[in-house]
């Protein structure tokens, strides 16, 4: 089959982020978003899963979001906008292993459920699995927390250029399997690296395809 009909999915992606997106706020209160007067997307995923390297490769830029090596440093729901781009990026904090208090923790993860299940606009939520390791148990929690709250979602697995070819494919796999009947789940799989900006061209086809949706 010709690769040729997604080709304007991939361009409206191009130009959907040739734009300069900014960093807007951190909230640590769903009164603390901004208006639901756009299209939202979510990247949600185990700490250090990679987040922070997606956005500012989905972005075209170095130092959008804060990378860090150190699990949980993303401690509120990060906003990011283009002054003319119908559209809204929240980097959410990582679930899982975090270097934080536990009543910080607690906090986080019931900022992340009013957020996820009271947030009209949010179109879709990508989960974030590492390529290296497929799906973990808190991975799949979210993922049911998401199913249970009818909350449109896509995997997309992390640090493609990590593993072996084996290891990666192995990974698909299992994810695939984890979401073959979630009812909220995007049937197709994203495979992504930062580093090499394999599958960056995807997501981006996939966000702008949203945005056209409304």
């Amino acid at each position: 089959m010709s690769d040729l009909p997604i080709m304007p999915d991939l361009e409206a992606g191009r130009l959907l982020f040739a734009r300069p997106f900014v960093f807007v706020k951190g909230c640590v209160r769903i009164a603390d978003l901004p208006p639901t007067d756009r299209v939202e997307i979510a990247f949600a995923g185990r700490s250090n899963v990679g987040k922070s390297s997606l956005i500012n490769a989905l972005t075209g830029t170095r130092d959008l979001a804060r990378t860090s090596n150190t699990p949980g440093r993303t401690q509120e729901l990060n906003i990011f906008e283009a002054a003319d781009a119908p559209l809204r990026i929240v980097d959410m904090p990582g679930y899982g292993f975090a270097q934080a208090p536990k009543p910080k923790v607690d906090a986080w993860t019931k900022l992340i459920h009013q957020y996820l299940t009271g947030r009209p606009n949010l179109r879709r939520v990508y989960v974030l699995v590492d390529g290296r390791h497929g799906p973990k148990a808190n991975d799949l929690t979210v993922m049911n927390e998401l199913d249970k709250g009818a909350v449109s979602y896509q995997v997309v697995l992390t640090k493609a250029d990590k593993p072996s070819v084996a290891e990666l494919e192995a990974a698909a796999a299992a994810t695939r399997a984890a979401i073959a009947k979630r009812p909220a789940a995007h049937p197709e799989l994203i495979t992504s690296s930062s580093e090499t900006k394999f599958g960056i061209d995807v997501l981006r086809a996939e966000i702008a395809a949203l945005v056209a949706a409304g």
